[in-house]
Order: C-alpha cells, then structure tokens, then sequence
C-alpha cells in the first residue's frame, strides 16, 4: 500500500517501507535570520537556500510525524524587571529628532516557472515536482499528462511570526503548519524539469569566492547561483581542486585551484546552496593560510578563527 512520507525534505510517495528515506530529524530553527535546522549545522539567510539544505539523516519513511517537539522554557528562566509608571507630573522627554515615516522595501519580483516540461525532455525517476507545495514525485505513468498539480505561485512570507504565501491569505505560526498548507492554484501538469536547455552553453570565467578558516579546515564559498546539483562535480587532490559546475540556466563555470598549502582531500566535503557552492577543506598540517589560492596576491591579513594548530 503506497503512504506519503512525512518526514521533513523527503515528502515522497512510497510503496517499500524498507526503503531508504534521506531527512532532517530535528525541527527548523529561525534565529535573527539566519535559517537552518536543529539535527545540522548549516546556517542560510535566504528561504530558498533554507530548502537547498541537504538532509543529513538516513532511516526509514514514515507516515507518522516523530520531529522533537520544541523545548519548554527553562523554569530558572530570569523575567527582566518591568520599568516604574512614570509619574503624572512628569512629561515624556521630547526627542529633539522628528520621526520620519520610511516607505517599505519593494517586494522580490516572484520568478516564474515555465508553464510545462518540455515533451522531449527526460525526466529522472522519483524527481520531483518544481512548483511549490506540490511535492508529487515522478513515478514513470505515461498517464502524468492528466495529473493535477496543486502548487503555490508566490512566494513565502514570515512577518512578526506568522508565515504564509504571498499569493493566499491563510497564515499560521509554527512552521510544520506552514509546510502543510495546501496549494491555492491548479494545473493539468506537473513541472519536473522545465525546459529543454537551448544548445551551447555561456562560459562564465569567473566567480566571487571569500573564506575563513579554523586550526583544521578552510571554509570556502563560491557564490555562483542555479548550479545543477546533479552535474555538478567537484575533484579534490592534495594541493588543488578542479571544478566542474553547470547551472540549470544553461551557464557552466570550470576551473582548477592551486591551493596555497596541502588538504586532505579524502576528509574534504562541498555541497551546493541556491546561490553558492560551500567547501569545506580539511588542513593536512594546521597552516596557517593568508590565502586562498598559490597564485592570490597577499594583503598581509591573515584569517584565523581559534588558536594556530601545530605543524
């Protein structure tokens, strides 16, 4: 019998309960915007990067719901003394600076997605919906031409706590609820890959990169936006990295790092966010580094978090 799994970033219909199910245990976590989740430790800003968080758990699907419910407040938590009534006789103070009503920041033009695949495109099997708070997987049916698909046009919106979707008035305050909050627009098709890819591709030279580091491990971010998760490919060796990364808006940026001192390369990981792919480059002698690359010109700077590790 198939169920739909409910486990946060997994969401597939599945017919195998042994089946392996990649998901997020722990709850979401908003903190002064930064977007993560509890069970992992990669912090975002941006929700579209808050949804490309890859899942770092590996278990079962499940139809029953078993996130941690959030922690109670501590019972020895301090309430901060409320300030003395301000006496009838005295006047406020005057602010000698007058209060200027500022307009609100434009909205983010939605983007639209194409209105269909394209009908000679290949579609990956158990891909999965593009448009969001649909969630249907592919399965393969000749018959997905006459599949509803039941997705929100706009975007999220979180204001002073509550959440919704820019493009229907329901809102709510826990996030589980946001998820779950069905589709206010129909379609005949569902939308798994868009568009057949025009033929060529735009070279993009270069890109943005900055890092910090820590006694053990470089942390690198690449800031190049759309790359496709699925071609991209990154090798590491002892003293460089080569690069290889499509984007799904048909640009490919390939490149070879010569790094300033040797990795581990066996140790060292990346994975791809919306808007940049992050490494993190594990020290194979605890060198200091005041570059990124052998050839980067010096600024004298050197960037360290934590105390020197030995050679």
């Amino acid at each position: 019998m198939a169920g739909k799994c409910v486990h946060k970033a997994c969401g597939k219909t599945f017919t195998d309960p042994e089946e392996d199910c990649v998901y997020h245990p722990g709850p979401p976590v908003f903190h002064e915007g930064q977007k993560g989740w509890k069970c992992c430790k990669p912090r975002v800003l941006t929700f579209e990067e808050f949804l490309d968080i890859p899942p770092c758990t590996t278990g079962k699907h499940s139809t029953v719901d078993d996130t941690p419910a959030p922690e109670p407040p501590k019972a020895e938590e301090v309430i901060a003394p409320q300030p003395a009534e301000q006496k009838k006789s005295e006047r406020p103070p005057i602010s000698a600076t007058p209060t200027i009503a500022t307009a609100a920041p434009p909205a983010k033009p939605v983007i639209e997605e194409p209105e269909s695949d394209d009908p000679d495109a290949e579609i990956p099997t158990n891909a999965t919906c593009r448009r969001k708070g649909c969630g249907a997987s592919y399965t393969g049916s000749a018959a997905r031409d006459e599949e509803k698909c039941v997705h929100h046009p706009g975007q999220p919106v979180f204001h002073e706590g509550s959440k919704g979707w820019s493009c229907c008035k329901r809102r709510v305050l826990e996030f589980d609820e946001f998820l779950k909050i069905p589709g206010c627009t129909e379609k005949t098709k569902h939308l798994f890959v868009g568009k057949a890819k025009p033929p060529g591709e735009e070279k993009v030279d270069t890109v943005r990169n900055d890092f910090y580091q820590t006694p053990t491990a470089v942390n690198v971010s690449l800031y190049l936006k759309k790359i496709d998760k699925q071609r991209a490919k990154v090798e590491f060796a002892t003293n460089s990295i080569v690069f290889d990364l499509p984007t799904t808006d048909n640009k490919r940026y390939q490149d070879t790092y010569t790094l300033f001192a040797p990795i581990d390369a066996e140790n060292s990981t990346f994975r791809v966010l919306g808007t940049k792919l992050d490494l993190k480059l594990a020290k194979a002698d605890g060198t200091s580094w005041p570059v990124l690359r052998s050839d980067d010109k010096w600024t004298g700077e050197r960037i360290q978090i934590g105390n020197a590790g030995h050679a």
